[in-house]
This record gives structure tokens, C-alpha cells and sequence, in this order.
């Protein structure tokens, strides 16, 4: 009989699952579907990968596979949202390409014709012989004006650039060569509609989180993810639970129920020894406010001067602009040119007003985001840095100083420290205690983030994947659950007793640093952007 494929599987597996609502060990999908323990096995890490779940520890100490009761797809974005984005998409593009043409094609043409109104006024004055002066003045100096053409077309195209290329913002305009920085039409779209954000693949979000595990010697627990992602706990199980089916992880679960996820794939390599430097953690990749346009102001300055002379020039027209000129173009006094030079120009340039005041509301709402995330990250590491090394407790008035003393050009709330504290210790079941001056001074202790520092240290040192050694058995699908307790408790004993300074894997716990959105996606864009230079 030939062996079941992993896509032969699947479908009986998923039936198997929503017959046990998405939760089961794996002796109840191999009894529900009938199925060999091994395809079973190898189906269920794929679904990790592709659809919402994780794994949990029963109190007999068996793994539990969790999913969504409607086993729905990561990512998954429904249809009424994908039409809304494409949409958006669709009618942002049109307004881009209008505005390029409003803005540069009526401030030039404005232009013109205010200066003629003033030479045409003035032309009034000194020399009122039929036809005027104002034709024959344009008409002695037209051979002697050069325009600028060379300095417009490189500030609105500069040599390098590339159709469809993003940016940023200023921050990362600086970080690139100045015949490859962007196009001024780019920073009036990005006045208008905010600078463009990253959209990094899964690739370039996994990259660092590899890293961290390789940096960890090929094992590591979900209080570790939390520490470099920041995520909340549900979201970094879930998060574990996909790296587990992406890149062949094996789970493992210690005597006092703590899960080890091992990568031994991961520490394979051409080159020896795998070494890789550890990431930053998150409290030193804060993000950093969300701004309005991303534009340097001096460029903020000259859109604005731009669309305000056009609204201004536009809304005087009938009064300036038309009586000077009407004498010279008739057409300027038929309907017609009051829709073209009045209407049009100032209902685009309050258009164009508009819609960054509008976005101002939305930025904020962000920011407030950001921030409530960013205070989140810093209370992480002071947890990390008590729970790990410290004397194991936490002060919803410690975390305040602490936030405090790394945001020091804001103002921190004392209330979103101590909702950050709060939550981390409804995540990790932290144990609270009140000190002696009462209900103000309760402390926060989390023996779980030290428990899962232990048990992830004891899978390392036995398996000593960065030598490229299994070493004693940890884990195996062949165990009994007693089996696999009673190997696992003898690791986990050894290692409490070798007394392993925990510290080691808290990085810069006493700093605080910001990341840019486009750093994930820096390194493959430049590569695009020189693409055609290195061939």
C-alpha cells in the first residue's frame, strides 16, 4: 500500500478538525480521520503554516492543536475588503495624475498671465498708443528669457529613478544616493495622501525572527518571540505556530508544561558552525510617529506656495486677471473661462487643501496607536530585565520611570504604563502582591517568562544544534507522554542546577531605540534600484 501524501491527507485532516470544533490532540485527528500518526502529524504542521492555530499543553502534559472552528486562512482578507482596496487604489491613481497636471500645468499658466496682467496694467500708464505696450515689451525680451529646463526636469525626474519606486519620507530619502532620491511630483503626493508605507513580504518579516532563532541555538519559546515582536501572547502563538509548519519545527514540552519550539533545520549549514548575531529587541525597535506628509519642510513649503498662488490667482481672476487681459483675449470674458480659470483651479486647490486636514485625524489616531505600542515594548523589557535577572518584580509606578526616563521629549500618561503593565500580567499569569504602602504599590512578579527562559536553555544545551550534534533525545514522536516528561524533566533539572545566567539573552535591557517601517524593506529595494547600474 502505498504511503499517504501530505495533500492526500489534507482534506480528511481538516474534516477531522472541524468535527473536533479545531481542537484535538493528535491521537484524536489520527482516530477521527483514520489516517497514519505520521501523515497525520506532518498535515497538521502544514495547516499551521496556512491556516489560524497554535498549540497548547494539556494538564497530562500532551500537545494540543488549536484552530480557529472555521479553520480560517492566515491572511485571509475578505472580498468586500479586497474590492474596497482595489477601489482606492483605482481612484487614488486617477487623483495622483490630476494632480500633477493641476498643480504644475495651472501654476505655470497663472503665472503667465499674472505677470501679464501686471505689465499690461502697467503698460496703461506710460504708453496708451493702440495695441498697447505689453505685446511689444514680451516680444522685445521673449528672445532674451531662457527657461530653466534643465533644473525643472531633474527636480521633477532625477537620473536614477524609477516609475512606481516608493517613498518614504525624508528619513529615508537620506539614506540613498542623490541620483536615485525621488522626484518632486513624489512629495506632492505624499503632501496630499501621506508618504507611501512599506508592504513587506512574509519573507522580510520572518527574516529577523530567523535570526533570532539561529542566534538562540535553534530553540526558542513564545515568551522569546514575544520579547523581539512585542506582540500580545494569543497573537505570538498563533505566530509560533506558522514558523513551526514553515520552516520544520519540532515542539516540545518540559516537565512543568512549558512549550520549546527547536529549529534543527535552521542550524544546518555549508560554512560549520552556525553563528548569527542576535536582533535587536523590540524595546529597541520602537516605532517612530507617523508624520503627515514625510516631506522636508522647505518642500512643504514650496507645494503649499504652489496651490495657494493657483487658489488665490484662481479666486481674483475675475477681478485682476480678466479686466487687464480682456482687451488683448476676448475669450476671457465668455463663460467659459470663468469655468477654466475660476471654478476649476479653486475647487482643486481646496481639493488639494482638503484632503491632508482630513488625514490629519486618521495620523493621529495612529500616532495614538504607535505610542500605546511603543510604551507596551519599554514595560517588556523592564519585565524582561526583573523577571530574568531582577529582583522578579514590577511597580506599575517602576515601569512609569522607567517609560519615562527613554521617551524623554514626551510626555508619558501614568494610566497607558500602568494598562501595559496590567496587560502583561493577564498575559503571562503574573502574580500580584501588595507592598506596604498598599493597593498603590502592587507588584507584578512573572516566574512563566523565567520558567520559559529555563526550559528553552535545557532543549539547547542537549541538542547543541549549533555544532551540528543531536546529543541526547529531548523529544520524539515516539514517546508516551510519560515517556517524553520524565526525559525532558532530567534536562530541565540539569539545567536549573548548572544556575544559567538568563541575562545573556536580554540584550541592552536598559536601552531604548527606534526602527523605520522601510528598514525591513530597505535591502531589496536597493538592490531593485541598482539593478540596472550593477548589470
Amino acid at each position: 500500500m502505498n504511503p499517504v501524501t501530505t495533500a492526500e491527507a489534507r482534506p480528511d485532516v481538516l474534516k477531522a478538525l472541524r468535527s473536533l470544533k479545531g481542537r484535538g490532540t493528535l491521537g484524536d485527528v489520527v482516530s477521527s480521520a483514520g489516517l497514519p500518526r505520521d501523515e497525520v502529524e506532518s498535515t497538521l504542521k502544514d495547516l499551521l503554516e496556512s491556516h489560524q492555530g497554535h498549540l497548547e499543553v494539556s494538564e497530562s502534559g500532551e500537545l494540543v492543536y488549536l484552530f480557529d472552528r472555521k479553520l480560517i486562512k492566515r491572511d485571509q482578507v475578505p472580498t468586500i475588503e479586497r474590492l474596497k482596496r482595489a477601489a482606492k487604489k483605482m481612484l487614488t491613481g486617477a487623483f495622483k495624475a490630476w494632480i500633477v497636471t493641476m498643480l504644475v500645468v495651472y501654476f505655470v499658466v497663472f503665472v503667465v498671465l499674472v505677470v501679464a496682467a501686471i505689465v499690461a496694467m502697467m503698460s496703461r500708464g506710460g504708453d496708451r498708443r493702440s495695441g498697447g505696450s505689453w505685446g511689444r515689451t514680451a516680444g522685445r525680451h521673449s528672445g532674451h528669457f531662457h527657461f530653466p529646463s534643465f533644473w525643472l526636469w531633474y527636480y521633477i525626474w532625477t537620473p536614477r529613478w524609477r516609475l512606481g519606486s516608493p517613498y518614504y519620507g525624508r528619513r529615508w530619502e537620506a539614506t540613498i544616493e542623490k541620483d536615485s532620491r525621488p522626484p518632486f511630483y513624489k512629495k506632492v503626493f505624499a503632501f496630499v495622501f501621506g508618504p507611501d508605507r512599506p508592504k513587506p513580504t512574509r519573507k522580510q518579516l520572518d527574516r529577523s525572527t530567523l535570526r533570532l532563532i539561529r542566534a538562540r541555538r535553534g530553540a526558542i519559546t513564545t515568551a522569546e518571540l514575544v520579547e523581539h515582536t512585542a506582540l500580545p501572547l494569543p497573537d505570538a502563538e498563533e505566530e509560533m505556530g506558522r514558523l513551526l509548519g514553515s520552516y520544520a519545527g519540532e515542539p516540545t514540552v518540559s516537565r512543568d508544561g512549558e512549550l520549546v519550539y527547536a529549529f534543527p533545520e535552521l542550524m544546518t549549514s555549508a560554512h560549520g558552525a552556525v553563528k548569527a548575531r542576535e536582533p535587536n529587541p523590540a524595546w529597541m525597535r520602537m516605532e517612530y510617529a507617523l508624520e503627515l506628509t514625510g516631506n522636508e519642510k522647505k518642500h512643504d513649503a514650496v507645494i503649499v506656495g504652489m496651490n495657494g498662488f493657483t487658489l488665490v490667482a484662481g479666486a481674483t481672476a475675475p477681478w485682476f486677471i480678466f479686466p487687464q487681459l480682456v482687451a488683448y483675449s476676448p475669450w476671457l470674458a465668455s463663460d467659459a473661462s470663468f469655468v477654466a480659470l475660476v471654478i476649476i483651479p479653486v475647487v482643486f486647490s481646496v481639493l488639494f487643501f482638503s484632503i491632508p486636514l482630513l488625514r490629519v485625524l486618521g495620523v493621529r489616531k495612529e500616532n495614538r496607536k504607535r505610542e500605546a505600542r511603543n510604551i507596551r515594548r519599554l514595560v517588556l523589557g523592564l519585565v524582561y530585565k526583573e523577571a530574568l535577572g531582577g529582583s522578579g518584580s514590577v511597580t506599575a509606578e517602576a515601569a512609569t520611570k522607567h517609560v519615562q526616563a527613554r521617551l524623554k521629549d514626551q510626555t508619558v500618561d501614568p494610566s497607558a504604563v500602568e494598562a501595559a503593565l496590567h496587560q502583561l500580567a493577564a498575559e503571562f499569569d503574573a502574580e500580584g502582591s501588595s507592598g506596604d504602602q498598599g493597593e498603590g504599590s502592587l507588584r507584578f512578579s512573572f516566574p512563566a517568562i523565567r520558567n520559559q527562559f529555563l526550559a528553552s536553555e535545557a532543549v539547547r544545551q542537549r541538542l547543541k544544534l549549533e555544532d551540528q550534534k543531536l546529543g541526547g533525545v529531548v523529544y520524539s514522536s515516539a514517546d508516551s507522554s510519560a515517556e517524553a516528561s520524565e526525559r525532558d524533566g532530567a534536562a530541565f533539572d540539569r539545567e536549573l542546577a548548572a544556575d544559567v545566567d538568563l541575562t545573556a539573552y536580554l540584550p541592552s535591557p536598559e536601552r531604548a531605540g527606534f526602527e523605520d517601517e522601510y528598514e525591513i524593506v530597505a535591502f531589496e529595494e536597493e538592490l531593485q534600484r541598482r539593478g540596472p547600474a550593477l548589470a
